[in-house]
């Protein structure tokens, strides 16, 4: 099924976003072949979609598969009583509403339903069997995000999973990336707040001592969304450093859960204090530090990052 025409004026809309959603309609419904006398049958696209759902509701209202297929009641209508004249469908006085009729597909409605319904499962089978499994389930979570996006009321709700794990090859370099991109678009900073993410993540990966120090890489359903580190600043003093949430992450708890990870690793490590360095611009990492703790020691103002008075925050945690 092709997607929907938006109702925003497409002046208002970047052209080549428009263009994009266009040629990927043009694309997929050659694709699936809603040019073509659909599943190989004598019905439309629109026949078996309307079959789909008398053959799958418990009590099929024909007002409500119009409002959610999105369908004019006239032409609706229509089709339904080719339906009736096939002997596909009857229909039932609705005990609730004595204004509607409960739609029920018949023996033969059935009969004509079922091979359709298995073409489409063969025919979706085929399209993801020349895929590596990767490759499906990057397909598959691609249209979830598409349906996520465009409608998001009716998008399946998927199981927040979330986990902490070490670094991986190309962990890294995703830390560094998330930072230039979130706070370039969230802040205006420039590339040289990048380029110092690059230094530390650089470093900590030179000179990295796995018994004093530790990064944590957090993952949302399979999602890199997050990271933290811990680096050795003294004898008895840990460091927190790269604290970062992509936008998808946020409003989970997961900054927290993030930084309580560090304290107790510090705490286990035998270090004495925690300390930190923020900007006061960055209102809910200070909240998280606040809530576990942390005290503002120290504050002064600096120009970087493309940024005039910026004030940069010192922190501290008694461990």
């Amino acid at each position: 099924m092709t997607m929907a025409t938006m109702s925003t004026p497409s002046t208002s809309i970047d052209t080549a976003a428009v263009k994009a959603i266009r040629q990927f309609n043009r694309f997929y419904t050659r694709r699936i072949g809603a040019l073509d006398p659909y599943l190989d049958s004598a019905m439309s696209l629109t026949d078996v979609r309307v079959l789909y759902e008398l053959a799958h509701r418990e009590m099929p209202i024909a007002s409500e598969i119009g409002r959610d297929l999105g369908f004019d009641a006239g032409y609706l209508s229509r089709i339904l009583r080719r339906f009736e004249t096939e002997g596909w469908l009857t229909r039932a006085p609705d005990a609730r509403d004595a204004r509607q009729s409960v739609l029920h597909l018949t023996d033969a409605g059935h009969a004509a339903f079922a091979p359709l319904q298995q073409k489409s499962r063969d025919e979706a089978a085929a399209l993801l069997a020349p895929l590596a499994p990767a490759q499906r389930a990057q397909l598959v979570q691609a249209m979830g995000t598409m349906q996520a996006l465009l409608d998001p009321a009716a998008a399946p709700a998927k199981p927040q999973t979330v986990i902490l794990r070490d670094p991986g090859p190309g962990d890294i370099g995703w830390v560094v990336q998330q930072h230039g991109e979130i706070y370039a678009r969230e802040y205006g900073w420039d590339s040289s707040f990048e380029a110092l993410v690059a230094q530390i993540a650089g470093e900590f990966l030179l000179k990295f001592q796995p018994e004093w120090e530790r990064c944590w890489i957090a993952e949302l359903n399979g999602e890199r969304m997050g990271s933290i580190f811990v680096v050795r600043k003294s004898a008895s003093v840990a460091q927190l450093r790269l604290l970062i949430l992509s936008p998808a992450a946020r409003g989970l708890g997961l900054g927290g859960r993030l930084v309580d990870e560090c304290i107790a690793f510090a705490r286990r490590k035998g270090y004495k204090k925690m300390v930190l360095w923020t900007n006061s611009c960055l209102l809910a990492a200070r909240g998280i530090y606040a809530k576990r703790g942390f005290q503002l020691v120290k504050s002064e103002t600096h120009e970087s990052y493309g940024k005039q008075e910026l004030v940069g925050e010192t922190w501290e945690l008694k461990l």
